[in-house]
């Protein structure tokens, strides 16, 4: 098994050569190419004095240039810095501050904002790709048009650190989770052994490359030689065409993208008859969605479960084996979980309770970088305590419930938005939908569904509220209901339930 992200690409260069690595709209690289760029970017990198131990962080959006600069860095054995491309010049700054992060790679358009807070960073260097350069700025192509194509990376630690990622920030600060190189080629091993990836793959995706599901995927693809096409953003459109015109096998995303492309009323004028597997992860696939997908793609959708602390993924199902949908699939390889008492990480609650999901395994964070106390928070007697709130059945398949922190109280009931979401998209007019929270001076918090009707539907808000009723406890019946055209959502396409409020 290779032992660090260093490794990765010469590997693929070696064994795959001159077949197709990548293709970003008219853009398409060989495994051999992308192998001495990003030799190049090592290059220029190691000419600025950039060496093991100091940290590169990289800002844009899905491009090619995004994965040379990424394993330019790691052969340099500096560690790699993914910033989310959403996050505005101000939490670029903390990000870079708090990492200590020496240099930044970036897209063109970022170039301006970056100078602006140049000052209070410890950014020694700006380096732009598609933009102009200018005064202190070097550009991505004048270091791949001037360095050598060859480089020699240093024998690498596989427990030495090699990403940084930050998560979201939603109260206070961001933090960074470290994870070590042997998490990321281990997670990345497991998951493609799971969903069956292969030299033979075509897979195709819009998640974004700095994301932790990002990651594994153009992982995946280098080390087991599949041919990635990588979609700058999602597009239902450029999905359909990107999976008819190159023959994708696999198609990864969230369960946003899936909900837009069954919506979408030209589904059916598209080839997508080489489709053989789906994966889909970042937010709970409502089970009458993820029938509708197998039965619409005529493929198996395998519904999976990771975070940022865990480097990837923590739960899927195998292709192989049996696929219950709602089901987040069952631990992975090598890979503990445990459903635990939400206020008592150390007791574990019985099958079919609903608890906290707290899991140990290889891939689990080094830590918060710089925050000692979040990390013994999170990380207690070396389980990792994830916030997510689930049961396990009588087979170790894992159900979500949802998110802790997104729980209702109701009158002194606990209700869960994940659960009416569920039930909302069963409705045979719902194209998408979420739910948040309205402050109620008698039951404390009430429900609020926000809904996205299909094409051409039409409905009422009494409507919805009486189709809850038929499914739910008084309880957990949305008590108002709103019809939007979009929801909110993050750059993987994830839901935000805390901006459900401004549609208001």
């Amino acid at each position: 098994m290779l032992g660090t992200l260093a490794e990765v690409t010469g590997y693929a260069a070696a064994r795959y050569g001159d077949k197709v690595a990548l293709v970003v709209e008219d853009n398409e690289l060989t495994f051999t190419q992308v192998d001495a760029m990003a030799c190049q970017v090592a290059n220029g990198l190691t000419a600025k004095g950039i060496g093991p131990g100091d940290v590169v962080s990289l800002f844009a959006g899905n491009c090619w240039e995004w994965l040379v600069a990424y394993y330019g860095i790691a052969k340099t054995g500096a560690v790699v810095n993914p910033i989310n491309v959403m996050m505005t010049p101000e939490e670029v700054a903390y990000v870079t501050r708090d990492c200590g992060a020496r240099a930044i790679i970036a897209a063109g358009d970022k170039q301006q904002s970056l100078l602006d807070v140049q000052g209070d960073t410890p950014l020694d260097d700006i380096i732009i790709f598609g933009g102009e350069g200018g005064s202190g700025v070097t550009t991505f192509e004048d270091i791949l048009t001037s360095a050598d194509s060859s480089f020699d990376s240093a024998p690498g630690d596989p427990m030495a650190m090699a990403k940084i990622s930050y998560t979201s920030g939603t109260t206070g600060h961001p933090k960074g989770a470290m994870s070590r190189h042997r998490a990321l080629i281990i997670n990345t091993a497991l998951t493609s052994i799971m969903h069956g990836r292969n030299s033979h793959d075509v897979f195709c995706t819009a998640l974004p490359t700095a994301h932790a599901y990002g990651v594994i995927i153009q992982l995946a693809s280098f080390m087991y030689g599949a041919k990635l096409v990588l979609l700058p953003r999602f597009d239902e459109v450029a999905a359909f065409q990107a999976i008819q015109n190159h023959g994708a096998t696999m198609f990864d995303g969230v369960p946003t993208a899936f909900m837009m492309m069954l919506a979408h009323p030209d589904f059916e004028k598209y080839d997508l008859s080489s489709i053989q597997k789906l994966s889909v992860g970042g937010q709970t696939m409502p089970a009458a969605k993820g029938a509708e997908t197998e039965e619409k793609f005529q493929a198996p959708c395998l519904e999976l479960w990771g975070m940022t602390e865990l480097a990837g993924l923590g739960t899927t199902h195998a292709l192989y084996a049996d696929n219950k949908i709602g089901s987040m699939g069952v631990a992975m390889p090598y890979f503990d979980l445990r459903i635990a008492d939400p206020d008592d990480s150390t007791i574990t609650l019985p099958q079919g309770d609903v608890g906290e999901v707290v899991v140990k395994g290889p891939s689990v964070m080094m830590g918060y970088f710089n925050n000692d106390d979040a990390t013994k928070e999170t990380i207690v007697d070396d389980w990792l305590r994830t916030g997510d709130l689930a049961r396990v059945d009588e087979d170790g398949y894992y159900f979500m419930v949802d998110r802790k922190k997104d729980m209702l109280l109701t009158g002194g009931f606990n209700v869960y938005p994940a659960e009416i979401e569920r039930v909302l998209a069963g409705h045979p007019s719902v194209a998408m939908n979420a739910v948040g929270r309205v402050l109620d001076d008698v039951k404390g918090e009430l429900a609020k569904a926000y809904i996205v009707l299909k094409p051409g539907a039409s409905a009422t808000e009494d409507e919805f509220v009486n189709y809850c009723r038929e499914h739910l406890a008084a309880y957990k019946v949305p008590r108002m209901v709103q019809f939007v055209d979009a929801l909110p959502t993050t750059s993987t396409g994830k839901v935000m339930r805390r901006e459900l409020s401004t549609l208001d």
